[in-house]
């Protein structure tokens, strides 16, 4: 059933008069919907289901980016804001909340011997690069997957456009899985690389004792060994996807579902790099803000009484098992990644391309009461009954869109602009 997009449409075209792309986050933008097609602008959410400003209803497979760890609304992390509220939210002096979350954190992460706050990843992670070359006195850095923003690591990437090139040259990209890959960085690097940074899972889990393989490099040439746990924190295990594979980095950053979709996240680490956040300048205004932090308390014991990331993990589990089952899947459309976060791997059709492939599936999902960008984002708040929904939608859409591409008709199918993409670190 086509759906009616007017008042996204709209505010569209008001919101680019204003802010350059109408969003402040790619994702969010109409780079990942089809335009025309696909809601653009929010009114509310609440569990598992979003409303767009036209009055359309969807479960939401994207949930704010995996901010949302337990569900929109959710009753018990609302109070917890609500009653921080009405004591206030930022200070002329620190607040206790600070030590109270930081200690909840230092518990439950092997790594964890000291924390800070920030409030996006990016902030974290760039922490995290400043104090290992400050720590190691060296200045090169190894990636692998999405760190943020920032020079040293967007530098790496075709989103290199301002970045200084004496900044790009410091940063080198290996490959998930291949260790050949790092060990050749070391090499060229004779010496002067500070760091790898890495997700600790990718679209694949570790192969061939990968991590542990990272682990004594960085041992090797005194690296410091950290791990990006925005996506991984909580949800494969209470202490992140560390605790999952036993693998303690020497830091980490945490942050996404941390607080249930407030804005918080954390560098967490060995004591004696961690202080060297005294000598260090990293220092924001709102790294204590209180509602976040209230959040985050509530967010987090409530993880742990409810054993969150079994739930996702069985989630997760169901929804891998139903997908197998169905009858186009593992051809066109492939399931990557572990349970509590796959992705729809979208392989090229015999006459149609894979941007165009997602667009019309989002578009068709989009009808379907389904919103969705590529991953499967689950949260405590969906129910088994919104995944049957899903791989119900996909059953029928992966036939049709087999024979639409046989055909060679996809794109003449779509009703919108098909999607582009900002970049694949993926």
């Amino acid at each position: 059933m086509n759906k009616s997009y007017e008042k996204s449409n709209a505010w569209l075209k008001r919101a680019e008069q204003a802010i350059p792309l109408g969003s402040q986050t790619f994702s969010k933008s109409r780079l990942s919907f089809p335009l025309g097609a696909a809601p653009l602008f929010v009114d509310k959410a609440e569990g598992s289901q979003l409303f767009d400003i036209d009055g359309n209803q969807y479960t939401d497979f994207i949930n704010g980016l995996l901010c949302i760890s337990l569900g929109y609304q959710d009753k018990d992390i609302n109070e917890a804001i609500i009653e921080q509220l009405n004591s206030g939210i930022s200070f002329s002096l620190p607040h206790k909340l600070e030590t109270e979350v930081a200690e909840i954190l230092i518990d439950i992460i092997p790594c964890a011997e000291m924390v800070r706050f920030g409030k996006n990843g990016t902030d974290v992670t760039s922490a995290a690069i400043r104090l290992a070359r400050a720590y190691t006195g060296k200045e090169e850095i190894a990636v692998c997957g999405y760190h943020g923003w920032q020079d040293w690591y967007i530098g790496s990437t075709s989103r290199n456009l301002g970045v200084p090139e004496s900044t790009s040259k410091l940063t080198h990209t290996f490959v998930y899985n291949e260790i050949e890959t790092l060990e050749d960085i070391f090499i060229k690097a004779k010496g002067n690389l500070a760091a790898v940074i890495l997700e600790p899972i990718n679209i694949l889990p570790p192969e061939n004792n990968f991590l542990e393989k990272v682990q004594a490099l960085c041992k090797k040439h005194n690296a410091i060994l950290i791990f990006d746990e925005m996506i991984t924190g909580f949800r494969y295990h209470t202490g992140g996807a560390q605790s999952y594979f036993n693998i303690t980095p020497d830091l980490a950053t945490f942050g996404k579902g941390m607080a249930n979709g407030s804005p918080l996240s954390a560098i967490v680490g060995r004591r004696d790099i961690m202080m060297l956040m005294n000598d260090i300048f990293f220092s924001g205004t709102f790294g204590g803000e209180a509602l976040s932090l209230a959040a985050a308390k509530a967010s987090l014991l409530k993880m742990q009484k409810i054993n969150f990331a079994d739930d996702i993990w069985e989630k997760g589990q169901y929804l891998i098992k139903g997908f197998k089952q169905l009858k186009f899947a593992g051809e066109m459309f492939e399931i990557k990644g572990l349970a509590p976060w796959t992705f729809l791997q979208i392989n090229p059709g015999v006459n149609t391309s894979t941007l165009i492939l997602k667009s019309w599936l989002i578009q068709e999902l989009c009808k379907r009461n389904i919103l969705f960008i590529g991953s499967h984002n689950l949260s405590y708040a969906h129910t088994f009954q919104d995944i049957d929904h899903l791989l119900a939608s996909y059953d029928a859409l992966f036939e049709t869109i087999h024979l639409l591409d046989l055909e060679n008709k996809v794109e003449q199918c779509l009703d919108g602009q098909p999607i582009e993409n900002v970049f694949k670190v993926r």
